[in-house]
């Protein structure tokens, strides 16, 4: 553990706040690359019209340019993304607080780099399903966890 996590709800006395958050976590990724997909194909699909198709190379720019404000930008206001407000999950920072929008740039591109290459993804989704707190190695660098919405929140 990098990071004093004592303000995090405790897994051992709150075992609520993470039950199910893993397979939560992967359905909301799942729910969040369709949305980030979607709005990728209405950004793409016109400029590779109006360029006759040569937009066509842009995909790749484009989708990881909606990526990253996706995750940035719903993050910073919710401390989730679409997807995790889907599935009732959302980030919180090591001192038990919602992310502010520092945290969610840093958040965002940690996890963007992890998940591009096959070895730190693969060590994510191993540290996601096997650590006590279920946090991937981008928030075992920060400090933060994903954890179930508490109730009227």
């Amino acid at each position: 553990m990098l990071h004093d996590l004592s303000a995090l709800p405790d897994p051992d006395t709150a075992p609520q706040f993470y039950d199910g958050v893993a397979i939560k976590r992967l359905l909301a990724w799942v729910a969040d690359a369709l949305g980030i997909l979607v709005v990728t194909l209405l950004v793409w699909l016109p400029i590779t019209v109006l360029t006759l198709g040569f937009g066509a190379v842009l995909f790749g720019a484009i989708w990881l340019v909606v990526a990253l404000l996706w995750r940035v930008w719903s993050i910073a206001q919710t401390s989730a993304t679409p997807g995790m407000r889907l599935m009732a999950i959302e980030l919180r920072n090591r001192h038990g607080a919602r992310f502010d929008t520092a945290e969610a740039v840093f958040h965002t591109i940690l996890y963007m780099l992890f998940f591009g290459f096959g070895i730190t993804l693969i060590a994510t989704l191993v540290t996601i399903a096997a650590t006590r707190y279920r946090q991937g190695l981008h928030d075992m660098l920060i400090g933060s966890t994903a954890i179930n919405r508490p109730a009227g929140v």
